[in-house]
């Protein structure tokens, strides 16, 4: 796990740029820093490293290829490395290898069979960037699931990579523009999904994306389009195409339990110390069992208490420790302790982001890395095995639907949100104009974007943006449920779930994991049929079939609980101060992305407790306080610092 930066182009004195880059993204990587340049080609590649294998400099990035052709910067865990070492030494294809990391053997992947056979054979999480010497050209690539950011883009000419936006503030030229469409699609989403950034000029590779930029792209500040190499929609609608049968429920459960615990054995590979976020929900707790199954030594978990009734899971993650025996850490939090890392939010996130969760995970990534350098994560499970409580409500709403004819269901919407917005009080307003919305859609993609949007209509409120299309406007094959899934996998999984976890994690230099979407189990998962994931109104059904066989089912068997905090209360209380400067009409209008009256009638409902906003509002105040931290076109100075250079002859 590390951080990744490079510049392309005629900048001058690109060492002491990315030295600057290295020394912003240090969190991601403080064990090792390096750069190569080739000041003839107008190249240059920066590194910082968490050592997780290999801890020896023969792990050192950016690192050549034995044949000195190429030169690449990986950021991210190859599970499978040694079985690819042994393919390339059975086929006489190995180097003499220098050590035993993952990033080495990657590089001798690469010279042996190029990148796609490569990126279709590596079973992990990354984002790389790889300069081949001869043809000049360079190839940025990234995870099938999207674990490993890699922002990319042209500042002034010169064409930027970088893991985190901040690498890239050092630029001159870098972050001039707000994208006013990516902050449409905050608005509507409370994250920006890829390929949007917040920046105008720059983008976000996708997932199961690699593309590949010549010295012509550079000339004319070209943008290749992404080829795809794996896709997480196309890999869902072929496991519908063929799906798996079993003699019994038992033979499927051990079906799962197998490609889950090869996931998870896979995920255990490190010369560091590691362990596991434990929540005492099904999925997490699953991932601890199978870890301790494999394990002759208690696994070290980790979870995280909130005082407040209704927002606290320590004690069921105690009860399923203690049955497991693993060597268990809390902490139970305060509102202050929360209230804390408010501040530090645009900092971490680097665009804005508005995952109120975000929270406790920063503090429970905190915890963990005062013990390990490693830990696996439950995330997934509910994309791939039916979890959430809202794909029940979507579906039972969206038949509700269908059985109002197509011709009058857009007349009645409106007139549906359009009682929503007469004066008075009450939920019902709210609940009134949801379905509104929902009435005037067409199809399943446009009904569930609806129904998990939090502004319904965001040029109502965003100056002078045009939102853009995204998957949700795609026509969805198989059952309701299986369309949420599907969406939810390509765009709430990757660009919330991920990032969140991502950033939070490696602001304190911890690497997570995250077993559950292996490509395996998650080609495997779209082959179960829909009564292995959904039974008698039951979500993960299959998967929890597998967690009982390791822990009481009394256990784990509960309503599920989001990683929430008491977001509203809180900006009723000791965050109103802070979001009333935030939200201040005067300083809305004067920085032109916001009209103003639509977010202050919101702010001024909810502090009288009238309703409960504090979703819509958490987007507002998150681009606010990122504004206010990151005034767009405020250049950040480089500094010297010393940085382990390899520069080839001009």
């Amino acid at each position: 796990m590390c951080g990744i930066a490079g510049i392309w182009g005629g900048l001058a004195d690109k060492s002491r740029v990315l030295a600057e880059s290295c020394r912003q993204i240090r969190h991601r990587g403080p064990d090792d820093h390096g750069l190569w340049e080739d000041a003839g080609a107008g190249i240059a590649l920066a590194h910082v490293r968490l050592a997780i294998l290999d801890l020896s400099q023969a792990g050192h990035q950016p690192m050549i290829s034995a044949c000195q052709r190429y030169v690449l910067v990986l950021n991210g865990e190859i599970y499978n490395h040694l079985a690819l070492r042994a393919q390339l030494e059975a086929s006489g294809a190995a180097p003499d290898w220098r050590g035993h990391s993952d990033t080495e053997t990657v590089l001798a992947c690469l010279v042996a069979w190029g990148m796609d056979r490569t990126l279709q054979a590596c079973v992990g999480m990354y984002a790389f960037a790889l300069w081949d010497r001869d043809t000049r050209s360079l190839s940025l690539a990234r995870d099938r699931m999207g674990e490993k950011p890699l922002y990319y883009g042209y500042a002034d000419g010169n064409l930027v990579f970088a893991s985190e936006l901040k690498a890239l503030r050092p630029v001159p030229g870098f972050g001039q523009t707000v994208n006013r469409d990516a902050l449409m699609l905050l608005m509507r989403h409370n994250y920006i999904p890829a390929p949007w950034c917040i920046y105008e000029g720059m983008a976000k590779l996708p997932p199961g994306t690699w593309l590949t930029l010549s010295e012509n792209d550079l000339l004319h500040a070209a943008m290749p389009e992404p080829t795809v190499y794996w896709s997480a929609m196309a890999a869902a609608q072929a496991g519908e195409q063929s799906p798996l049968a079993f003699d019994s429920d038992g033979a499927a459960a051990d079906a799962l339990e197998q490609v889950l615990s090869q996931a998870v054995s896979g995920q255990m590979l490190a010369d560091v110390k590691l362990g596991a976020f434990l929540s005492g929900g099904i999925d997490s707790s699953t991932i601890v069992a199978l870890m301790q199954a494999q394990r002759g030594q208690p696994v070290r978990t980790f979870a995280i208490g909130f005082h407040e009734k209704g927002y606290d899971e320590a004690e069921h993650a105690k009860a399923v420790a203690r049955h497991l025996g693993t060597d268990h850490s809390e902490l139970y939090v305060t509102a202050n302790d929360a209230l804390a890392v408010v501040p530090t939010l645009p900092d971490l996130y680097d665009e804005p982001f508005a995952d109120a969760s975000q929270i406790p995970t920063a503090l429970v990534t905190r915890m963990a890395r005062e013990h390990v350098t490693v830990a696996l994560s439950g995330d997934g499970g509910d994309e791939l095995f039916g979890g959430y409580s809202r794909y029940l409500r979507v579906r039972d709403w969206w038949a509700k639907c269908e059985r109002v004819p197509r011709l009058v269901r857009h007349p009645v919407g409106l007139a549906m949100s359009a009682s929503a917005q007469l004066p008075g009080n009450g939920a019902w307003r709210g609940k009134v104009g949801k379905m509104g919305s929902l009435l005037r859609t067409r199809t399943k993609g446009e009904f569930y974007r609806e129904f998990v949007s939090y502004w319904h209509h965001p040029d109502n409120i965003v100056i002078g943006g045009t939102e853009p299309a995204t998957p949700f406007a795609q026509i969805m094959t198989g059952s309701t449920l299986d369309a949420m899934m599907k969406l939810d996998s390509v765009t709430y999984l990757p660009d919330d779930i991920l990032v969140k976890v991502d950033r939070a994690a490696m602001a304190v230099g911890l690497e997570t994991r995250v077993p559950l979407i292996d490509h395996r189990v998650f080609e495997f998962a779209w082959q179960l049929p829909a009564r292995y994931k959904l039974r008698d109104r039951t979500g993960k059904w299959l998967l929890r079939q597998v967690l009982y066989r390791h822990v009481p089912q009394a256990l784990v068997d509960r309503p599920k609980r989001g990683f929430s905090v008491p977001l509203a209360a809180w900006l009723r209380g000791p965050l109103r101060e802070w979001a009333d400067a935030l939200l201040d009409p005067a300083l809305l209008h004067n920085q032109g992305y916001f009209k103003p009256e639509p977010i202050v009638q919101k702010w001024r409902e909810h502090r009288s407790g009238q309703r409960n906003w504090s979703s819509h509002l958490w987007g507002v105040l998150m681009m606010q306080a990122w504004l206010e931290r990151h005034p767009p076109g405020e250049a950040l100075t480089p500094r010297d610092a010393p940085l382990i250079v390899t520069r080839e002859a001009a």
